[in-house]
């Protein structure tokens, strides 16, 4: 019986840490991916930990960067102007793999970066940034509130719209299987990152 081989980056610590950012662009490319799809924990007003679901829209290795989206009236978006450190979880169950990001998050509202965003979303992304009420409104019943169409979304939107950029400062990637789990960490100084091998 013939056994799967290991991955390249298996015993590589260099390759794991390519093979991580990959995972991450291929993640922002490509909504099957498990990386489409992380958690992103923030610290919440009563100082309690707030968990919720993003969707990666970029990850750039040469910057140290992941971004998503937001409403600007989220209860996120105030978390992050409040304390913009942050963690972001991600696990894809085929490739048995789990990748952790920890980092600084920035809110972009009205500048060259939150309107490049908003111009490459697509329509039916934009209709939920012209809801009314805001994320998190409290409402007499489940359906008091509206959306606009994809038209009048182009311009009611934009004002709640915005980019979050997370600069990540720890990065920490888990291989599952069963011949041996390989993890490793790197940490950002400088502008360099800095790994090694931990224990699973």
């Amino acid at each position: 019986m013939s056994r799967t081989p290991l991955p390249a980056f298996y015993d590589d610590l260099d390759a794991t840490f390519a093979e991580l950012w990959r995972l991450l662009a291929d993640g922002a490319a490509h909504g099957r991916s498990g990386f489409h799809l992380p958690t992103l924990g923030t610290l919440g007003a009563d100082g309690g930990p707030r968990l919720r679901t993003v969707v990666l829209r970029a990850a750039d290795p040469a910057e140290g960067t992941l971004r998503f989206h937001c409403d600007r009236r989220s209860d996120k978006a105030s978390e992050i102007l409040a304390a913009p450190a942050c963690a972001l979880a991600a696990y894809d169950a085929a490739a048995k793999i789990q990748i952790r990001v920890a980092g600084r998050a920035t809110l972009h509202t009205d500048d060259a970066l939150a309107e490049a965003a908003w111009t490459g979303s697509r329509a039916m992304s934009r209709v939920c940034y012209g809801a009314e009420p805001g994320p998190g409104t409290a409402l007499p019943t489940g359906d008091a509130y509206s959306l606009p169409d994809e038209t009048a979304a182009a311009t009611l939107g934009r004002p709640h719209f915005a980019a979050v950029l997370v600069r990540a400062e720890r990065l920490d990637f888990l291989y599952l299987d069963r011949r041996g789990h390989r993890r490793a960490a790197w940490h950002a100084a400088g502008g360099l990152w800095s790994g090694r091998w931990i224990a699973p």
